[in-house]
C-alpha cells in the first residue's frame, strides 16, 4: 500500500466510526445475506461481536503503515479464526460485505479511489491471514 491509500483508508474509517454500532449490524447483515451459512460460526452476543469488529477496524486502519506490528497480529487473528471454523473461501465474502458496508456507510464519500484502498488493504491482510491459517491447519 501506498501512502495515499492509507491517507484513505483512514479518512474514511474516521467517518464510519461515529456510527460504528450501526455500521457493525450493516456488516454482518450483509455478511449473512450473502453466506447464510457463516452466521452459525458465530455463537456469542452481536452486539459485542460488532465491537470487536470495529476495535480491530481502528487497530488495522492505524498500523497499514507499520506491517511489523500488523502482520504478526493479524497471523494471530487467523490462528483464532480457525478454531472458529473459519475457511479461506469465507474470506472472499468477508470483504465484499466489508466493501458494501462502507459504501452504505460513507454513500457519495466512497469514491473508487476510497473502494481501490480499501481493497488493497483488505487484499493484502486476507493473504496474510489465508496463508496464516493454512499453516495452523497443517
Amino acid at each position: 500500500m501506498n501512502a495515499t491509500q492509507i491517507a484513505l483508508v483512514r479518512s474514511s474509517f474516521a467517518k464510519v466510526e461515529p456510527i460504528a454500532e450501526q455500521a457493525a449490524a450493516i456488516f454482518y447483515d450483509r455478511l449473512f445475506e450473502l453466506a447464510p451459512q457463516v452466521r452459525a460460526l458465530f455463537k456469542g452476543d452481536m452486539k459485542e461481536q460488532g465491537r470487536k469488529l470495529m476495535a480491530m477496524l481502528r487497530t488495522i486502519t492505524l498500523k497499514l503503515d507499520d506491517l511489523d506490528t500488523l502482520v504478526p497480529a493479524a497471523q494471530g487473528l487467523a490462528r483464532r479464526h480457525v478454531a472458529y471454523g473459519a475457511k479461506p473461501e469465507h474470506y472472499a465474502v468477508v470483504g465484499q460485505a466489508l466493501l458494501d458496508t462502507l459504501a452504505k456507510g460513507l454513500g457519495d464519500g466512497f469514491k473508487p479511489e476510497v473502494r481501490e484502498a480499501w481493497t488493497t488493504a483488505y487484499g493484502l491482510l486476507s493473504k496474510v491471514m489465508i496463508d496464516a491459517a493454512a499453516a495452523e491447519a497443517a
